[in-house]
């Protein structure tokens, strides 16, 4: 059986954007009812981001819908899909608002990934080579806005991508390692 991604952000995000009971709710996600309330209440939750199941692929609108009607209904996850990808990345658009974040995106990458190369950032976040080295050397425009966050939840790369690329360094520290 699959496992829930991220459980409490996804309690989060079915709190803020359903009509999900916290019994329902905590059901799915594997919390206490408690726990639940904490997190609508932002006792426990301050500054965290909810995550979409349903973009996940974790749950279907008309499975939210369907438990939304009937507070004794339980929530059951999607069936996973195999996920294919391409061995090209799509170019996609990316709004205006969301250009703001890819600073934010690059410092989570330089931060959690300090060895991970310039091109390969640029490949990740869709930018320049010029933005990721002004993030890099403190020298960006808006640097002291600045706030390292995850570029899988803005949506600039997937997970899978970003596995891809962090797998890379680690074949060239290993390589590097054996060569010596």
């Amino acid at each position: 059986m699959a496992t829930l991604i991220m459980p409490q952000g996804t309690a989060i995000w079915l709190i803020e954007n359903t009509a999900l009971t916290f019994e329902q709710i905590s059901d799915f996600c594997g919390l206490h009812p408690l726990e639940v309330q904490a997190l609508a209440d932002e006792q426990v939750s301050a500054g965290m981001i909810g995550i979409d199941p349903v973009n996940l692929g974790q749950l279907t609108r008309e499975e939210i819908e369907r438990c939304s009607r009937n507070p004794t209904e339980k929530l059951h996850m999607a069936p996973q899909k195999n996920i294919v990808t391409s061995s090209k990345s799509k170019k996609k658009y990316t709004p205006l608002l969301k250009r703001q974040e890819r600073p934010n995106a690059i410092a989570w990458l330089i931060k959690f990934f300090p060895d991970l190369g310039d091109s390969s950032i640029c490949s990740l976040v869709s930018t320049t080579k010029n933005t990721v080295q002004s993030v890099r050397d403190k020298t960006h425009a808006r640097m002291s806005e600045i706030r390292p966050k995850d570029p899988v939840l803005l949506g600039f790369c997937t997970q899978v991508e970003l596995d891809a690329a962090v797998s890379g360094i680690k074949r060239s520290s290993a390589e590097n390692k054996d060569s010596k």
